[in-house]
Parts: C-alpha cells; structure tokens; sequence
C-alpha cells in the first residue's frame, strides 16, 4: 500500500525515525521487504482464510509498513537500486496474491461459488495490470497510468475487510469492485501502449 510519492512524503516524517533505528541495529533493506512479505501471507493464512477480518487488516496495515521502510532505508544507506527495486516489486505480487487467495478461500468455506468465481478475476486481473506495465517497459514504454494502481487497489480491498470486521457487510462489494477497477485499468494501460508503440 501507499506506494505513490505522494503519500510516503506525507508520512516520511514517521518512517524515517523509525528506518534510521533498525538501520543501527544492523537490519538490511531486504530483510525489511521480506519480513513484510511473509508477514503479509501469514497474516492472510492465519486470519483472513478464516473470517478474521478485523485483525487481520490491522496487522496487515502494520506489514505494509515494509513498503515504506525498505525503500528509506535503501536510500539512507545510498543502497538503493535495481535489485532491491526488483525484489520488492516481486514480493508485492506475493503479498497481494496471499490476500486474495485467503479471500477465495474464505468465501469457498462460505459456500459463495458466486464470490470464489469473482475473487479469483480479482486475482486474475491485479496479475495483469501488473504484468501490462512490466511487457510494456521492456518494450521502451513507461506505463504508470490507470483507474487503480497498486496503491489504490491495496487500499481498497483492506478498507473492505476492515469494515467487515467491523461489522459492515461490504466485503463482497468491495472485491466486485476491486474486479471493476482493475480491469479498467488493464483496459487503460493496454489502449495507452497502443497508442505509445504506434506514434
């Protein structure tokens, strides 16, 4: 979440105390984005799988932290580069795909083969517009556009289980929704390389 430089220049000022802290303690950048990777599939496993929305979304709020850190980290140590870009963009793909999976498996235990059928384009769709920015710049195309980025659709899915845990029933909406805003957003990147590759 929060993967836009917007939003992490507005809580920089959070982060960055706390990047400088494990940096002394001799933490590395990597092992920050794999904590937060595993952290993120246990918590999905553990709670979300089983309806425990509530907490697994505020656990889940706490390992996306990891965005954050690793990346201030990397800079504060001048490590940043391309395989610490590459692992976090890898383990983000792992990170989401564990949300949505104990999503399937939480409605295949409800008996809601509607709603499987429907988290499982989800995750068919989060893949793809993920997979339509990293063909397109290995064609010489950067392509950043679309209704929902990562960003948008992290925050999306997590503010559904964290008013389901409260008590809401918009879970379903939110992962139909989430199915709506991504494949715009495939739809968008798609026509954009289009029109990139055919100037």
């Amino acid at each position: 979440m929060l993967d836009n430089a917007e939003s992490r220049a507005r809580i920089s000022g959070l982060v960055d105390p706390v990047a400088r802290k494990l940096i002394s303690f001799g933490v590395s950048p990597d092992a920050v984005t794999w904590a937060g990777a595993i952290g993120s599939v246990l918590t999905s496993a553990i709670f979300i799988a089983h309806g425990r929305f509530l907490l697994g979304a505020l656990i889940l709020g706490v390992f996306s932290l990891s965005d954050l850190l690793d990346g201030t980290m990397a800079r504060m140590q001048n490590r940043a580069g391309s395989w610490g870009a590459f692992l976090d963009s890898t383990l983000d793909r792992v990170s989401d795909s564990a949300v949505i999976c104990a999503l399937i498996v939480w409605f295949a235990n409800s008996k809601s083969s509607l709603m499987v059928a429907v988290a499982s384009l989800a995750l068919v769709t989060g893949f793809l517009t993920s997979y339509i920015r990293a063909r397109a710049e290995a064609v010489g195309v950067e392509c950043k556009v679309g209704f929902a980025e990562r960003a948008e659709r992290s925050l999306l899915i997590w503010m559904g289980m964290l008013l389901a845990g409260l008590g809401v029933p918009v879970l379903s909406a939110t992962v139909c929704l989430l199915v709506i805003a991504s494949t715009i957003t495939v739809a968008q990147r798609m026509m954009f390389v289009r029109k990139q590759l055919s100037l």
